[in-house]
């Protein structure tokens, strides 16, 4: 299910750190992107560039993104976050994330217009370029990006604040 985002204290700090964090993206190109691990959700066309892992930053990808690593390690404990970029006509199975106790949020970076999406349980929401959706993976969530252009989002798993 989606989670009012301003009801967590880290949404107005990524929110309020947009141009910064999109200006870090725009930088890196396609430097590094890698398939997401769980390849059987989408087939081709989910990549991301890591910047932490497990509550712990990933030193190279931080080093590319310095202020945007600065901000991530002041809304708190981490258990993952990263760029992840959809492309074109990519569709990401229905699935639910493990157990755990993170809130999954996606800052829109890069948001085309079109025929794109996230559905979490029954509702259906779209990116907004510097705004956040904030939602439980363990709830069965799909995306879709049936547009010409990558949609792009800063995912982060910040702790529940409930």
């Amino acid at each position: 299910m989606f989670r009012d985002p301003h009801s967590h204290p880290a949404v107005a700090r990524l929110e309020a750190a947009f141009g910064t964090i999109r200006d870090e993206f725009r930088a890196l190109h396609d430097r590094e992107f890698v398939p997401w691990p769980e390849r059987y959700l989408y087939g081709e066309g989910w990549t991301v560039f890591g910047l932490y892992f497990e509550h712990r930053p990933i030193e190279h990808g931080c080093g590319f993104c310095p202020q945007t690593a600065a901000v991530l390690a002041e809304i708190g404990p981490i258990r993952a976050a990263g760029f992840s970029r959809l492309a074109p006509n990519t569709h990401i199975q229905p699935h639910c994330g493990r157990p755990k106790q993170e809130l999954r949020c996606h800052l829109g970076i890069v948001i085309p217009d079109g025929d794109l999406g996230l559905r979490v349980g029954p509702e259906v929401r779209n990116w907004r370029e510097g705004e956040c959706l904030l939602f439980d993976d363990t709830v069965e969530h799909e995306a879709w990006n049936r547009t010409s252009s990558d949609r792009i989002v800063l995912l982060v798993d910040i702790p529940r604040a409930d």
